[in-house]
């Protein structure tokens, strides 16, 4: 008896695929893309991250404890009280450098050792001299360079420039660093040597420290903690190499771009979930009175509803399958192609390698099993509770459908949406947002039923009105009215593909588009002037010193002349550094130039104003009139918060202050770029001669407000194409679905047809009646897709976004995106209406009603 009923089984699922093969590979195709999609972007961040994290960490060697600044250096007169200190084996000074490259926008990350104490420390970081000139690792003018450097910067005949303040300084590349990872890009030489070439003269940015065999680690590093704090208030931190401190650093660099990524792929996988939802709702509802037959000759419920879910699980397993394979070769592709940072940054200088992970495939394995499970599990619990007698009867399809209309599910999950929109994020993340984002989706997909019958009623009843007692009123669209008032369960299946498809494209289109008109207008209200120069537009040992920056003040046709200097402080250990930036401000008028997110403070007297951007409000709690201390100049210096301002170049916090404050305290008087104003009668071609025409003139970098405007859009688009690439795939797959759904309904519908041919009805007729159906039913669709995308882009915009980067933005709606996007799912629903109401209408009449006779 057993071995019958898996045949059954067998031919059952068989024969329906057999039958309607593309439904089944639409809803298969469906889910191997969601999960492809999301298996592709975890594998190539785990990659990109895990190889990140270990090529930081192969640069701290066997370092048992790090010793760091707040401050990017620090002074090295703290190097003996280290190496002397009891429990310490060896004590590696080391000096961390981002040099300028001329004609370079990225910087070369160059390290300065001690070569006999990184021996024992950091091996892998010395160079291999040759043979002959085995003294190059202590030469004051050679430096090796990793593989990877070497092929980015080509050194001509074994000489490298590098910029150190507006002078050029050469460096003789004395041979290779062969145990750094792949593609991290790196230069090493001798710490004195470094220190004198590029103007680092008693500064160190660490010291690693090996301890003696027999010392307790994390007690060393609490005494030693302990007594830097007493004597150094906030100037030092104490770490380890593999602490948790330096992994959370490393996992808030991108983690929230990491997992918006996930999340935007599991939006395809959603999609899916409907499909499989109206290809079992629609196969139910044609074989339902199969199932009710085969219930009276004694299948019981739960096998049938085994039977259901069995079919379900089948295209689950199938699409996981195929989207596990094409998710890790889309992973190795991308990885090969365009390395792991997907164009955000995050993870330049590393070359990862794809590794497939048998607990993430397993994960997404699951998760599309049981996304196609959860799809089918409402018709199958249909299907298993319907009476076999009423089943039987043909045209019984809609009842079937009767549950969906309830609007009590619904209201709940949009009442649950709106509570979970208001929560904070959890562990720095939009959990909440993200859920009340599903529940929106799946709240509204429940209402169409409700809101299909509502409206179609409400437009049958007014053309009933209209036409009453007219001879010369349309058939067909009586017709279809009728039909579309009367079949809210099978329209609201249909209205839902629209819906999910739609909403989801529309407010990811909002959301992109109001951050990149944000940005827009963010860069022309920061970057006022006419044109900006700088020393170099990568690293930090490019400047301009007080000659170079009076001469600049004297230029012929030059109205005003600004200053920036900029430098990162850390402020907690498990964080990105901050940026620093120091400009002419004027504390009474800052919004003139900065983009106040907030109302300004006014400064109390005798206070130091500093004004933090939102990213750096959120991750640290400061806000306007709180008091803030800052690491500069060896000491903690305490500032006056006078507002908040919106910065959406750095998602880990920046602060400005005066510069003349900053002078005062640290004595630097060097810049990194200047801003200049023309003058009434100056002429800009005449300007860039003159800058051109300075004895450094030669080393600066000049860009006009466009340029600097068009480069900026040009980096956020490479950032973005991942997600207008998600966002295309979306789009693409809410298409066929909404094919699918409209192709199915329409071929399921033979009997109906047959009918009314026998009536009277003509091909021609038929055909318009489900072009108008189509046409109808997507038209509402996308009407409220949009007014749900909108309300969607609302979570995003000012939800999602604030919690995951710490920004704000305003809202705005791109039309012309929306309309062409609106036009191709009423075009896509109408033509697939009609070339499957051709297929429908193929066969007689007599033989498409056969069944009622």
């Amino acid at each position: 008896m057993r071995r019958s009923w898996a045949r059954l089984s067998r031919w059952l699922l068989l024969g329906e695929w057999r039958a309607h093969p593309v439904r089944a590979i639409t809803a298969i195709a469906a889910i191997a893309i969601g999960v492809s999609l999301g298996f592709a972007i975890h594998l190539i961040n785990a990659a990109a991250f895990n190889e990140f994290s270990s090529a930081i960490k192969s640069l701290s060697g066997q370092a048992d404890v790090q010793v760091s600044g707040a401050e990017a250096t620090f002074d090295e007169q703290i190097y003996p009280l280290l190496a002397e200190r009891d429990g310490v084996a060896v004590a590696s000074p080391v000096l961390d450098v981002h040099a300028s490259v001329p004609g370079q926008r990225s910087a070369l990350q160059i390290i300065g050792l001690d070569p006999f104490r990184a021996g024992h420390v950091t091996p892998d970081l010395l160079g291999a001299p040759g043979a002959e000139n085995r003294t190059d690792t202590l030469a004051d003018d050679a430096i090796f360079l990793s593989p990877a450097a070497q092929a980015w910067l080509k050194p001509q005949d074994g000489v490298l420039a590098l910029q150190s303040g507006t002078r050029t300084v050469q460096l003789r590349v004395a041979g290779p660093l062969q145990r750094v990872r792949a593609g991290q890009r790196l230069g090493v030489m001798d710490i004195g040597a470094l220190q004198w070439r590029l103007n680092r003269l008693g500064q160190l940015s660490r010291v690693d420290l090996k301890l003696r065999s027999g010392v307790d680690r994390e007690a060393f590093k609490a005494a030693l903690a302990r007594d830097l704090e007493r004597q150094y208030p906030g100037r030092f931190h104490v770490g380890s190499p593999n602490d948790e401190d330096q992994n959370s650093r490393n996992n808030n660099m991108s983690r929230a771009y990491r997992v918006n990524l996930s999340v935007l792929a599991l939006v395809a996988l959603f999609t899916g979930a409907f499909l499989v939802f109206s290809t079992q709702a629609l196969s139910v509802m044609r074989r339902r009175s199969q199932f009710a037959l085969l219930r009276v000759l004694g299948m019981e419920r739960g096998r049938l509803l085994r039977q259901i879910l069995l079919e379900g699980w089948m295209l689950g397993v199938a699409g996981s399958v195929i989207g596990i394979a094409a998710g890790y070769g889309m992973a190795a592709a991308a990885l090969s192609l365009f390395g792991g940072d997907l164009g955000a940054g995050y993870f330049a200088g590393v070359q990862p390698q794809v590794q497939f992970t048998p607990v993430a495939a397993l994960v997404y394995f699951a998760l599309g099993v049981g996304v196609a499970m959860l799809g089918c599990a409402a018709p199958a619990v249909e299907a298993s509770r319907a009476t076999p007698a009423v089943a039987l009867k043909s045209g019984s399809e809609e009842t079937a459908m009767a549950r969906l209309a309830r609007a009590s599910p619904g209201l709940a999950c949009l009442a649950l949406a709106a509570l979970l929109s208001q929560m904070p994020p959890l562990w720095e993340l939009p959990i909440f947002g993200y859920l009340s984002i599903a529940l929106m989706l799946v709240g509204a997909i429940a209402l169409m039923p409700r809101l299909s019958s509502t409206v179609f009623r409400f437009l049958h009843a007014r053309w009933s009105a209209a036409t009453a007692g007219r001879v010369d009123s349309s058939p067909v669209l009586a017709l279809t009215l009728a039909r579309l008032a009367n079949a809210s369960g099978q329209a609201g299946i249909a209205l839902g593909g629209v819906l999910s498809s739609f909403s989801l494209m529309v407010a990811m289109a909002i959301m992109v588009s109001s951050f990149r008109v944000s940005l827009d207008d963010w860069l022309l209200q920061i970057l006022p002037a006419d044109l900006y120069a700088s020393s170099a537009s990568g690293g930090g040992t490019a400047g301009l010193g007080l000659r170079e920056q009076e001469q600049l003040r004297a230029l012929p046709g030059v109205a005003r002349v600004d200053f920036l200097r900029m430098r990162g402080v850390s402020l907690a250990p498990e964080r990105p550094p901050v940026l620093l930036m120091a400009r002419d401000i004027d504390a009474a008028n800052a919004e003139k130039v900065l983009a106040m997110a907030g109302p300004t403070v006014a400064v109390p007297q005798g206070r130091r104003p500093v004004w933090v951007s939102e990213p750096m409000s959120d991750l640290y709690g400061v806000t306007a009139g709180s008091l803030l201390k800052l690491p500069l100049q060896g000491g903690l210096h305490e500032f006056f918060v006078a507002g908040v301002w919106r910065d959406y170049a750095r998602s880990s916090g920046a602060v400005q202050m005066r510069l003349a404050d900053y002078r005062a305290i640290t004595g630097d008087m060097d810049v990194n770029s200047t801003a200049m104003w023309l003058a009434k009668d100056g002429d800009m071609a005449q300007l860039k001669s003159a800058l051109k025409a300075l004895p450094f003139g030669g080393a600066l970098e000049l860009s006009a407000l466009s340029e600097l405007r068009a480069m900026s859009l040009k980096i956020f688009d490479r950032s973005f194409a991942v997600t207008y690439l998600l966002e295309a795939i979306a789009i693409i797959v809410g298409l066929f679905g909404v094919a699918a759904t409209f192709s199915a309904q329409t071929l399921a519908r033979s009997k109906e047809f047959g009918m009314l041919r026998h009536i009277g009805v003509t091909r021609r007729q038929i055909l318009a009646i489900l072009a108008l159906e189509g046409s109808a039913l997507t038209g509402l669709g996308i009407a409220t897709g949009a007014a749900l995308g909108w309300v969607i882009s609302l979570v995003l915009v000012f939800v999602v976004n604030p919690q995951s980067f710490h920004w704000t933005m305003q809202m705005h709606l791109p039309w012309p995106l929306l309309g062409t996007v609106a036009a191709a799912l009423l075009t896509a629903a109408a033509l697939t209406a009609l070339l499957a109401g051709r297929q429908a209408l193929s066969g007689a009449p007599i033989r498409a009603v056969r069944e009622d006779w």
